[in-house]
């Protein structure tokens, strides 16, 4: 079967999350990518399709249930709601959430089994496994990290068992080809050439089953009651089941995907073992896979063993989700790691947005109000060339796009200390100060549209209070200051 992407629709997806803990700040990063480039895209007159979800199967989720003393699939209602509202949260306009427990994902999963029924054998798995990552480790990985997983911090476990294979390693040739011609774009180059190496070295068939007698929560593999389905191949099928593979009409008009985000953690899950999937079932390959960094938290990996879990909640009922959206967009460096301390947030809200960004809006409607009344009068559109910005958001790279705004606001206010409107005032040539602030308004305006996909919120202020070319007032500041030295 083949699916072909109309010129005007749009299909994004996030990695569905692990439910095995609760969500916090490290995990906002890619759903606000993701949420840019939706916005982004509906604002040049596509029709998106935003999908984000949960990742509900496995022995890890069984396990912490029990712990809970809750049955597995309350447990994981629970659990996932709380990623579920993390969306909202942070103003997240997603269109579709999918659960891997949701019964039309269980029946497609099915169907794409049987799909690749050609490409699946039965063999006995011998070899290394992450409990932590629920991940079968190739020997070459062990052996890299001297048996013990980089994530989780605990040896492999050794077991053998008989499983279900997928003949990945038919793939390793087809997916190398498609990268290096760009019809399967990997991003950053980083990434990429590090899936490349390991497509150099040859893919190994995979393992796609766990006996029942040992995790039995998951999807049953069809016509073999004996095994499960493994938890990780089983959820990366969702990407086409939350489209209705494979005879819906979202599934024909979305499919391929224009872009996946996904953290660098699980690249090898979605620049090999997926692409494979895909080829097994003779659908084209996502046009974008883009692979971003953690979010550490001064420097430190964020851990409730280390106490420095912070929650978006905490910094969007202080400042807003405007300025959460902001700190991690711009300075969370877009193709590397990024780091969240009080501190470094407080002064970007304050220097930046504060001062420069919320300071040229209140002097430019105070004098809007004093010279003109509340009137702007006409607002011609300033020719900034903003080719870069939009090259910038193409790329993911949304910390230099937020900068390339940046760059205007600081222009604006230079323009205004240059100007000085005040002064022409007080010389008696109104004429010219109409122009002026016209000209103030007009920038606003500009910036309030590339503002748009990053921090919706404050672009609707902005245009609301200047586009009617009538001054119309707004409660309080845009971004008031504060002041905590006890948060470092």
């Amino acid at each position: 079967m083949s699916a072909k992407t109309t010129a005007k629709s749009y299909f994004i997806t996030t990695s569905i999350p692990y439910i095995n803990g609760e969500p916090h700040i490290g995990h906002t990063y890619e759903l606000l990518a993701a949420d840019v480039l939706a916005r982004y895209a509906r604002s040049h007159g596509q029709d998106v399709l935003l999908s984000t979800g949960t990742d509900e199967h496995g022995g890890k989720i069984q396990e912490k249930a029990k712990q809970s003393g809750k049955p597995v699939k309350e447990y994981a209602d629970e659990i996932s709601k709380k990623w579920r509202e993390l969306g909202p949260l942070v103003n997240m306009s997603t269109d579709r959430f999918i659960r891997t427990t949701d019964p039309g994902h269980e029946q497609r999963a099915a169907l794409i089994w049987q799909a690749l029924q050609a490409d699946i054998y039965k063999g006995k798995y011998s070899g290394w496994y992450c409990t932590g990552c629920e991940a079968f480790v190739p020997e070459a990985t062990a052996k890299e990290n001297n048996g013990v997983c980089p994530i989780h911090e605990r040896a492999y476990d050794k077991i053998e068992e008989e499983n279900y294979f997928f003949k990945l390693s038919k793939y390793s040739a087809e997916i190398t080809a498609k990268i290096m011609d760009g019809s399967f774009r990997v991003i950053p180059d980083t990434r990429r050439n590090e899936v490349l190496h390991v497509l150099k070295e040859g893919l190994e068939d995979i393992s796609i089953s766990r006996p029942k007698d040992k995790i039995s929560w998951g999807v049953p593999v069809p016509g073999d009651d004996t095994q499960i389905m493994y938890v990780w191949f089983e959820a990366l099928m969702n990407y086409i089941t939350v489209l209705g593979y494979p005879e819906h009409a979202d599934f024909k008009k979305f499919w391929p995907a224009n872009v996946q985000i996904v953290g660098k953690d699980i690249s090898r899950f979605h620049a090999a073992i997926w692409p494979g999937m895909l080829l097994g079932l003779k659908l084209p390959l996502p046009k974008m896979l883009y692979v971003h960094g953690f979010i550490n938290f001064g420097g430190q990996k964020i851990s409730k063993s280390l106490g420095n879990v912070v929650h978006p909640r905490e910094v969007v009922d202080k400042y807003g989700v405007d300025a959460l959206r902001y700190y991690l967009l711009r300075h969370t460096p877009s193709y590397e790691d990024g780091d969240f301390t009080w501190k470094r947030f407080e002064a970007a809200y304050n220097n930046e947005l504060a001062n420069e960004l919320g300071n040229a809006v209140s002097r430019a409607a105070a004098m809007i109000t004093k010279y003109q009344n509340g009137l702007i009068g006409d607002i011609a559109k300033p020719e900034h060339d903003s080719a870069q910005y939009h090259k910038e958001i193409a790329d993911c790279r949304f910390d230099r796009a937020l900068e390339e705004v940046w760059q205007q606001v600081r222009g604006l206010n230079q323009y205004i200390e240059e100007e000085k409107p005040w002064v022409i005032a007080a010389g008696g040539d109104m004429g010219h100060v109409g122009e002026v602030l016209a000209y103030i308004v007009s920038c606003l305006l500009e910036i309030a549209e590339m503002l748009s996909p990053f921090m919706p919120a404050t672009s609707d202020k902005i245009t609301a209070m200047f586009d009617s070319g009538v001054l119309q007032k707004t409660e309080g500041t845009l971004f008031p200051k504060h002041e905590d030295p006890a948060k470092v």
